[in-house]
């Protein structure tokens, strides 16, 4: 008998049906992925590490029913029947329902050696270091045709084309894969010409991302003195890798973004303190502008100063002549009142004794007479040196009050210079000169 294709599919589907039914299945997830549509796809292994899979297919309608959320490396037992996928003459599993029997092998193991490296301190929040805000050089831990790397790539370029990229090529998949990352990773550490690293590879099952919960590559990561951003999987993937690594990103594309600010946003930033440099200066031109012509203003007006110290020398010498004058008046009071008790006291003792007291009254006359011609001549010789240091008849007798630019006096010809201005003030009048030669006395 000869069989069609679509015969021969039909008749073990058939048989499949008739035998299996309902039956009951218990294994490992891996792969599970949900389609747009809302159907899942999935693959159950043994959770002794056999190599036995079977593809199992669960319809929209079965996946609202679930009451939890499948993840690789559960241990799960589904119900349902055994079919072929007639197009491409595969075995599958129908799933009509499933329920959580436990942790998967691959799961298990995670766990133990994620308990393991968090009790050493690899995954301690203050090892992380932060990343470089402004990097030049961004180096990847990838394989050349994963699609990770055209993720990083295209964001790179998008957000930060001035960074230049360093690609380390490694293994991201395999029993060779933890090997190769690490002497990936020790690679960068060495060179030391990136400034950050990033450890990436695009989505996949349990399996597909074991390599990155090797220890190897989480002491690799652990132990590079560049900071590590990793983003491996999916933003629900979580690796050892991750933990260890400096920062963790959901995905590649997120890594990339993570590493490096955009370059519209730091010439923004620049733009700003641009602006504010800018502001910060005129200010402090306008400031010192206006403290220049105050002086310019001062310098311009140097005879100012003059009249209000020749007003205050004038108003200090009207001061000092209505100061005699009233000490002049006082003293001729108090001899004229001495003088009257005198005679009156001459007269009493007169008239007591006259001979004797015309001799007294004539003694204490001259005595009067002597010392109100001394005191008058030691007033008149005070008026004499209060009149000599009227500044105006030193002025008078030929000197001159000498004063520079800023209106301060000249006292040596030591502080002036040829080609320096000064003014001098003369009692009739002043005169501006300038210096043409300065000659010193010796000492």
């Amino acid at each position: 008998m000869v069989w069609t294709v679509a015969g021969l599919v039909h008749a073990v589907a058939d048989t499949l049906a008739a035998r299996y039914s309902a039956c009951i299945v218990r294994g490992e997830l891996s792969g599970f992925t949900k389609a747009g549509s809302g159907h899942c796809y999935l693959s159950l292994k043994d959770a002794d590490g056999g190599n036995a899979l079977l593809r199992c297919a669960m319809f929209r309608r079965t996946a609202a029913m679930l009451d939890f959320v499948p993840a690789d490396g559960q241990i799960v037992e589904v119900r349902g029947r055994v079919a072929v996928y007639e197009p491409r003459g595969d075995l599958q599993f129908v799933v009509e329902a499933m329920r959580p029997a436990g942790a998967g092998a691959l799961f298990e193991q995670f766990l133990r050696l994620k308990a393991r490296l968090e009790a050493e301190g690899l995954f301690a929040p203050e090892l992380k270091r932060p990343l470089p805000p402004f990097p030049r050089t961004v180096g990847v831990v990838t394989s050349p045709g994963a699609a990770a790397l055209h993720d990083v790539l295209t964001a790179l370029r998008r957000r930060a084309p001035h960074v230049a990229v360093v690609l380390y090529p490694s293994l991201v998949q395999g029993a060779d894969a933890p090997a190769s990352l690490v002497a990936a990773i020790e690679a960068a550490g060495r060179r030391s010409e990136v400034d950050a690293l990033i450890v990436c590879r695009g989505g996949g099952s349990l399996e597909d991302l074991w390599s990155f919960n090797d220890e190897r590559v989480v002491r690799a990561i652990a132990g590079c003195p560049l900071p590590v951003v990793c983003g491996v999987g999916h933003e629900t993937d979580v690796t050892l890798a991750d933990l260890a690594a400096d920062v963790r990103a959901p995905t590649p594309t997120a890594a990339a973004e993570l590493i490096a600010p955009t370059r519209d946003g730091c010439i923004g930033g620049l733009s700003a303190l641009a602006s504010a440099m800018s502001r910060c200066v005129r200010q402090a031109l306008d400031t010192q502008g206006q403290r220049l012509d105050r002086a310019t203003l001062r310098l311009m007006r140097p005879a100012d100063g003059v009249r209000r110290h020749a007003q205050r020398l004038t108003l200090l010498s009207q001061r000092l002549s209505a100061s005699t004058r009233q000490e002049l008046r006082a003293q001729a009071q108090r001899h004229d009142a001495l003088s009257a008790r005198l005679v009156r006291a001459a007269t009493v003792l007169h008239a007591a004794q006259p001979a004797r007291l015309d001799s007294l009254a004539a003694r204490l006359q001259r005595a009067a007479t002597v010392a109100r011609e001394s005191r008058h001549s030691r007033l008149t010789a005070f008026a004499a040196r209060l009149s000599a240091l009227d500044p105006k008849r030193v002025l008078s007798r030929g000197y001159a009050w000498l004063e520079d630019a800023q209106g301060q006096a000249v006292t040596s010809a030591a502080s002036l210079s040829p080609g320096q201005s000064v003014r001098a003030v003369l009692a009739d009048g002043e005169v501006l000169a300038d210096v043409t030669q300065v000659v010193t006395l010796p000492d």
